[in-house]
């Protein structure tokens, strides 16, 4: 079995809890009411979204996302 490594980004809700999604895996994400449980529920949906498309015989994406954290004076 191949392992599959995605970039998550988190985003904190204005109203409680997070929201995670996987750009390489569109229409992929979930949320929880902590970050962990964000992330933990993005996991098992990445590992659906691969049964998914192996299931359907289609190419499963590889991670090719590159991801910069950037400083800015204003």
């Amino acid at each position: 079995m191949k392992e599959w490594e995605y970039t998550v980004v988190a985003l904190e809700d204005e109203d409680g809890g997070y929201w995670a999604d996987v750009p390489a895996l569109p229409g992929t994400g979930s949320q929880g009411e902590t970050l962990e449980e964000a992330i933990e529920n993005t996991k098992e949906a990445i590992a659906l979204m691969i049964e998914y498309l192996r299931e359907r015989g289609e190419t499963i994406p590889e991670p090719k996302d590159v991801t910069v954290k950037v400083k800015v004076a204003a």
